[in-house]
């Protein structure tokens, strides 16, 4: 496993981290995205969108549970779990049959279907800077070879 931490001073070099790793995804990958309300995981997202070309709107699945994006050569679904409260909403939903080879998988609040989820190739957290620090703390931790390709990319945009 590898990880990189990076100090994102705004909700632009949140949305660049996004679109860092978007040019080093692959169609079966699986992100998850951790961190408090109004940490900035679906900023993230939308950066991973930008980055892949989507130009329309981009909104927060939170009360959808799941938003759609499909692309010429993949599908990518932007998950939300924070509604839920019990690991069997996962079946009733149906949300296994996303996960695929030709999928690009972002899942917001991870930890709410953990024994559900298919493990992860890049495991992101996000969180508020230290007190008297500006900007949010992002931890991206790989667990395969396309994870530490995105990790790569993440790396550096950091150092530009």
């Amino acid at each position: 496993m590898e990880e990189v931490r990076s100090t994102l001073t705004d909700a632009k070099a949140t949305e660049r981290a996004g679109r860092a790793i978007a040019g080093a995804m692959t169609p079966g990958v699986i992100v998850t995205l951790s961190g408090d309300l109004g940490a900035g995981k679906t900023t993230l997202a939308r950066g991973v969108l930008r980055g892949l070309g989507w130009t329309g709107p981009v909104k927060s699945p939170s009360y959808a549970l799941v938003e759609h994006y499909p692309f010429s050569n993949l599908y990518l679904y932007h998950f939300d779990f924070f509604r839920f409260e019990d690991v069997r909403e996962w079946e009733d939903a149906g949300f296994a049959e996303a996960f695929r080879r030709d999928t690009v998988c972002l899942v917001e609040w991870p930890e709410r279907v953990a024994a559900r989820l298919p493990t992860a190739d890049l495991a992101i957290t996000l969180s508020l800077a230290s007190e008297g620090s500006e900007g949010r703390l992002l931890v991206a931790t790989a667990t395969t070879e396309v994870g530490r390709r995105c990790l790569s990319a993440l790396a550096g945009a950091a150092g530009d």
